[in-house]
Parts: C-alpha cells; structure tokens; sequence
C-alpha cells in the first residue's frame, strides 16, 4: 500500500474531532511559517492568514446551525472568536498587529479538542 492510500484511508477513519484538529495543526502550522517570513512575503502571509480565516468561519457557520449538538453558550464563544479572528487577521495584514495572538487561540483550540477526545 501506498504513503497516500494509507493517508487518505486514515482521514476517512478520522472522528470528527480528530479532523479538525488535523485541520487546526496544518493551519496553525502555516499561521508559524508566516510569522516567520519576510514581511515583503505577502503571498506566505495572506495565504495563511486567509486560510485560518475561512476556517474560522466555517465553524461559526456550522455554530450558527440550530441542529449543532454543542452547548449553545459554546456555540456563541466560537462564533465571538471567530468575528475577533476576522478583525485581528485584518490588523495584522495592515501591519498593525502581530501573528501571536492567532497561533495562540488556534493553540488553545486544539487544545480543548485533544482533552475532548482523551475524554
């Protein structure tokens, strides 16, 4: 069997959980590498920044959902961090703000996902 067969069988036997964590991992990964690259590097900067953007408010749409099964006081925390995600991505684009505060929140997602899991 193949290095991509064996990965995209893995994903398909993912928990829901564990996808987005994956997801939080590739996104906060490229969050880190933009941090570190040259500020004329728009394209590194923008991508990740876009990247964790639509995640962010993929979730807040799947909060906005009636049928979501999360807590709705939760539900509300993902979809007020999700506008702030939007707002300081927005900040650090014009300069204004750093990266660290985004890898830090997508941190503590994972975070919470992985002692969900364990649980």
């Amino acid at each position: 069997m193949s290095v991509q067969a064996y990965q995209q069988a893995a994903k398909r036997a993912e928990q829901p959980r564990d996808s987005e964590y994956r997801l939080f991992g590739e996104v906060t990964r490229a969050l880190m590498a933009a941090a570190l690259a040259p500020v004329e590097d728009f394209r590194t900067r923008i991508d990740a920044l876009d990247w964790n953007r639509r995640m962010w408010m993929a979730l807040a749409a799947d909060c906005a959902r009636p049928q979501n099964p999360l807590d709705p006081g939760l539900r509300a925390q993902i979809i007020s961090l999700s506008l702030w995600v939007g707002r300081h991505s927005s900040a650090v684009m014009r300069g204004e703000e750093t990266f660290e505060a985004l890898i830090d929140v997508n941190r503590t997602m994972m975070q919470g996902l992985a002692s969900r899991a364990a649980a």
